[in-house]
């Protein structure tokens, strides 16, 4: 009888274990689910509607997104750098070549130009850096299809788009703002011999109005890069 016993017990216990297992299985299963549904309506309805500045991650959000956070993280960073970009790098140079009006401009403001502008260079390197390991970063997450769907659209507008706009951009500001700082330096080598009025500008013989002219001519081929800087600064990247 004891024999018996001890194989009924035996039978029962696989079942029961199996059983165990399966909610252990489903109790995971969910809470991914709810994981990702919590980043989906997170990025749909808050970093889709954020301005320039997307929203850094509360204690509670971390909790209720999980393993999603890192992949927020890749956004994230990159909006980071952009912003950086933006507000200390453009929108300074776009400050300072908004507020030439006058020949005379050109001369009383090529110092404070020449230094606003001297980290364009350096951004635009950074930006592409940037791009390029939040794309690897991308490339290489498994999501499922319900979050890639809506991940592609967030990435798209929070990653792809400004960094299109400010690859191309950012060194064509850079070549205005030089062509600026120029100006005013041949403006300051003419010393006493410049007459400033108003708009105008008169020079005691052709060649230095020539040399002035050409100067001009330069900065009107690459005035479009503030036209389309200050549009990118009123209307945000994100």
């Amino acid at each position: 009888m004891t024999t018996g016993i001890s194989r009924i017990w035996t039978r029962l216990l696989v079942p029961f274990a199996a059983l165990f297992l399966v909610f252990q299985l489903t109790g995971c299963g969910d809470k991914e689910a709810d994981q990702r549904k919590a980043f989906i309506d997170f990025l749909q309805n808050t970093v889709m509607r954020s301005g320039e500045h997307l929203p850094s991650l509360s204690e509670d959000q971390k909790q209720k997104f999980g393993n999603y956070v890192n992949d927020y993280a890749i956004i994230y960073g990159f909006s980071q750098q952009v912003n950086r970009a933006v507000d200390s790098g453009m929108k300074p140079v776009v400050d300072e070549l908004s507020a030439i009006r006058t020949p005379q401009d050109y001369l009383t403001r090529r110092d404070s130009l020449r230094q606003a502008s001297g980290s364009l260079g350096v951004l635009t390197q950074q930006i592409q850096a940037s791009k390029t390991q939040a794309d690897t970063s991308k490339a290489a997450l498994k999501q499922p299809s319900d979050l890639k769907t809506v991940y592609d659209n967030v990435y798209n507008k929070v990653v792809t788009l400004p960094a299109n706009s400010l690859q191309p951009l950012l060194p064509a500001l850079q070549t205005l703002s030089q062509n600026a700082v120029q100006a005013g330096d041949f403006l300051q080598q003419q010393g006493a011999q410049v007459t400033f009025n108003g708009t105008t500008i008169q020079f005691p013989s052709q060649q230095q109005a020539t040399q002035y002219n050409a100067l001009m001519s330069n900065l009107s081929a690459n005035a479009q890069a503030l036209s389309q800087a200050q549009s990118a600064l009123q209307s945000g990247f994100q």
